[in-house]
């Protein structure tokens, strides 16, 4: 029977995931939590205890699983080891793409392509041992590790109980963990288990490329994805004036939010990017001679403890002064162009700016609440979108039937949201990991640095103790799909709220070709240190 303790045993059973190319929503990402349950159903743990291991249905043909092992001592006090076994596309390997999957041959091939790899890949072949391969570090040794971590369980290691929770789709809207939630209720009033915590395996992430630290995270950072929709007014390319573009208008609302200052926010050591555009396009299907009707532009917007309404003040502020802009720009040209067309003029143009909740609301004004009802309902039952293109449409639907106040911008909200979550105050944690940190410096003689929050994303955001303040009434009231296919479950986040802490291996070069992990650490020591953790966590 296999075994997962040895870094030669965890380095073929990480390859062994590798193999299965499970990119987010591919039929792959399916076969392999069918491939966990099969390597877990030959322990001889679950052939006594079946119902202790479970695939369970997300509502699209996926599963998450969950194997309980449960310690001899008949007690409540339980660990939930979570990781996620999605990855992300290889598009980015080039001619290696065939070989992204087969860890140990693309890193032997890396080996021969040597000269033609970035500096730090060269530095790092030349100091220690690597493997390469798409999901190596994201994060299927994380899941590699906690493998080992349930055997151990099985073998009597810890004086509690172990639940190996494994998600997919963390990668895109994170449906895996929401799904769990419910699941994770379920097991602990049929199980009678007390969860004490959760410990994820993401991977530590550098600060800075050359970064020596070893990172261990006490909460996840938080995420934001905020669209603006431009409806502009069209018009002929032979008369420019008579409309406004909505290109035009996203360009404005770009200058405002593209890497603005405003939102960054910094708590101890750890400091957010500022926001970037993941999208911007207008909503014009076929080629003409006239403008487009309209435009949209998300943005990735990071957070630590600043409340969620703070983060829409600053967002609708921005595209008021878009708007401001837009007004201004389209004035002076108009001026400059009837200084050559004497008989030329252009009556003001006013943009309005207004919330998604205000914009649904005018159109229930208008059209009474049974119309909206209707025509969001015939949408949903015809949809062929994903989240994000979904939701543009339902804003654009209201807008259709408001096009009196173009031209406007809304400003409205898309999965997925992560929460910031942070136990970095909570005294339990911050008692581990000490004593980790210890361990590790006597053991080792490495020095551990403890960080607030994983900056990565992780699904620990359902989960842990979110660190802002307020509530997310401003978010729900305008997320076009909340209640369409998408409803936010802060009821039974806040039921299973625990305490949260992140042990993961080291790895670099998340999500680009040139993924790694690095064996050493990741299989020889971090299992020793992620055992230790585990029972100074059940001795709370």
């Amino acid at each position: 029977m296999n075994s997962w303790q040895s870094k030669e045993q965890l380095t073929e059973l990480l390859s062994s995931l590798a193999h299965y190319q499970s990119v987010t929503g591919t039929n792959a990402e399916i076969a392999l939590a069918e491939y966990l349950h099969h390597l877990l159903a030959e322990k001889t743990y679950f052939q006594k205890n079946s119902d202790h291991l479970n695939l369970h249905p997300l509502d699209d043909g996926r599963h998450l699983l969950t194997a309980l092992v449960k310690g001899a001592s008949n007690t409540k006090e339980t660990i939930i080891l979570l990781s996620h076994f999605d990855v992300v596309g290889t598009e980015d390997y080039g001619s290696l793409e065939n070989l992204a999957f087969r860890p140990k041959e693309l890193t032997k091939e890396m080996n021969k392509i040597y000269d033609q790899l970035p500096l730090q890949v060269q530095k790092d072949l030349k100091q220690g041992e690597w493997l390469f391969g798409r999901g190596t570090m994201d994060m299927k040794a994380g899941l590699s590790i906690h493998l080992s971590m349930l055997e151990r369980a099985m073998n009597g290691e810890f004086n509690g109980n172990i639940l190996l929770l494994t998600v997919p789709d963390e990668e895109v809207n994170s449906k895996g963990m929401l799904t769990a939630l419910p699941v994770l209720n379920q097991l602990k009033e049929r199980e009678n288990l007390e969860f004490n915590a959760c410990l994820n395996g993401e991977p530590m992430f550098s600060k800075y490329p050359g970064d020596p630290s070893y990172y261990v995270y006490t909460g996840s950072i938080g995420k934001v994805l905020p669209g603006f929709y431009c409806y502009g007014k069209e018009s002929h390319v032979g008369e420019p004036f008579s409309g406004i573009n909505p290109n035009l208008m996203n360009s404005f609302l770009s200058q405002q939010l593209e890497l603005n200052e405003s939102f960054i926010e910094k708590a101890g050591d750890e400091v957010t990017p500022p926001p970037v555009s993941l999208m911007q396009r207008d909503l014009k299907e076929e080629y003409s001679v006239q403008t487009p009707q309209a435009a949209v532009s998300m943005y990735n917007v990071l957070y630590l403890q600043q409340s969620f309404n703070d983060i829409n003040e600053k967002l609708l502020e921005s595209a008021k002064k878009a708007a401001k802009n837009i007004e201004t720009h389209v004035n002076e040209k108009a001026e400059k162009y009837a200084d050559m067309a004497s008989d030329f003029t252009m009556s003001y143009s006013k943009v309005h700016v207004m919330m998604y909740e205000e914009l649904y609301n005018e159109a229930v004004k208008r059209f009474g609440q049974d119309e909206i009802d209707r025509i969001q309902n015939l949408l949903v039952n015809q949809r062929e979108q994903g989240d994000r293109d979904f939701s543009t449409l339902l804003v654009q639907e209201l807008a259709a039937m408001c096009k009196d106040l173009t031209p406007l911008i809304v400003l409205f909200y898309s999965p997925p949201f992560y929460p910031a979550v942070s136990s970095h105050q909570d005294k339990y944690i911050s008692r581990v990991m000490d004593y980790v940190k210890e361990y590790v410096a006597d053991k080792y003689g490495l020095s551990l640095t403890v960080s607030e929050f994983f900056t990565g994303l992780s699904d620990l955001s359902f989960i842990g103790p979110v660190s802002s303040k307020g509530k997310l009434d401003q978010l729900t009231v305008n997320m076009p799909l909340q209640n369409h296919g998408f409803t936010f479950p802060s009821d039974i986040m806040e039921k299973l709220t625990m305490p949260i802490l992140n042990i993961g291996p080291l790895g670099k070069d998340a999500h680009q070709w040139t993924e790694r992990l690095e064996l050493s650490y990741s299989f020889e020591v971090l299992p020793e240190i992620v055992s230790e953790a585990i029972k100074q966590l059940l001795k709370k």
